[in-house]
């Protein structure tokens, strides 16, 4: 391993530090599927990209290496790879990662404003007992897709970075642009239903997240990373089918709570108004009028 692949190994995972350590400050997710605040949906997207570079940049790096390899032939020395790396080569990287993120990033938010719409009709719906037959589907579903041809695909040219470039290279600053996207969309294809789960079942902490992100890097990694796909299928089958009978609850409890007590907060400030109205009305004619005086 040479400086130039030390450095892109390093700049990664140092990166994927730094996400991590942002990812501790997220925002309220039910203020933002709430109010739909710009200032909430901002927050929710940054600490989102930032949650994805953590849990994507360690998968990536084969990928990002053959890149490099392939950008620069790998047939010059530490010192002359040092020169070169600074331009174009560098920003070539940048532009490959970056327009990475930018997809995942993207994702997140049609992931939160796909949902939270949804989401908000059926609770504030009165009878809202079919939300463990909502939530086990979400999982049924995530879990069948991990036995699909286009589970099959993505994973495939996810954990074989020569596979995708042999089918997908395109030379110059415009094709470091599509070629992240691409890979972004065979991730994306490959891993969705994990991010799914997160928004849709409120499982946004620190702790789920390093599961999916384990789960993300065997399936990218191993060789034989389908079979950690089907085995965390199955596992997503069984649990969608026991929230689906009532068996188990994999909601967060106070996600509801706290989505119900906003809304009785809405509904206790017009009576609270009022009351004030009343409760002056009535001491005003407790107090004894000018005239009244007058007359005593």
């Amino acid at each position: 391993m040479n400086l130039i692949q030390r450095i892109i190994i390093f700049s990664l995972i140092s990166t994927a530090g730094l996400a991590w350590l942002l990812s501790t400050f997220q925002p309220d997710m039910m203020k933002v599927m709430n109010s739909y605040n710009p200032i909430f949906i901002t927050l929710y997207t940054a600490t989102w990209t930032a949650g994805m570079a953590a849990m994507m940049f360690p998968a990536i790096i084969p990928m990002v290496l053959l890149y490099n390899k392939l950008i620069t032939n790998n047939q010059s020395d530490s010192s002359q790879e040092i020169v070169e790396l600074k331009f174009p080569y560098s920003f070539k990287l940048i532009l490959f990662v970056g327009t990475y993120l930018v997809v995942w990033a993207v994702t997140g938010i049609v992931l939160l404003l796909g949902w939270s719409v949804p989401m908000n009709i059926i609770v504030s719906m009165p009878a809202n007992n079919n939300i463990g037959i909502i939530f086990g589907s979400i999982l049924i579903i995530s879990g069948i897709y991990q036995f699909t041809p286009l589970k099959n695909k993505c994973i495939g040219y996810c954990e074989s970075p020569l596979s995708f470039f042999m089918r997908r290279w395109k030379s110059g600053m415009s094709g470091a642009i599509k070629m992240g996207a691409y890979h972004g969309l065979y991730c994306l294809g490959c891993c969705w239903p994990y991010f799914l789960i997160m928004v849709a079942l409120g499982w946004m902490n620190l702790l789920w997240m390093g599961l999916f992100a384990a789960i993300i890097f065997g399936e990218k990694v191993w060789t034989r990373g389908i079979w950690i796909a089907r085995g965390v299928g199955i596992a997503l089958i069984v649990l969608g089918i026991s929230s689906s009978m009532g068996l188990i609850t994999l909601h967060d409890s106070m996600m509801f709570m706290n989505m119900k007590s906003n809304s009785a907060e809405m509904e206790m400030s017009p009576n609270v108004t009022n009351h004030g109205i009343n409760e002056s009305k009535s001491e005003m004619g407790k107090k004894p009028t000018m005239t009244d005086s007058m007359n005593m």
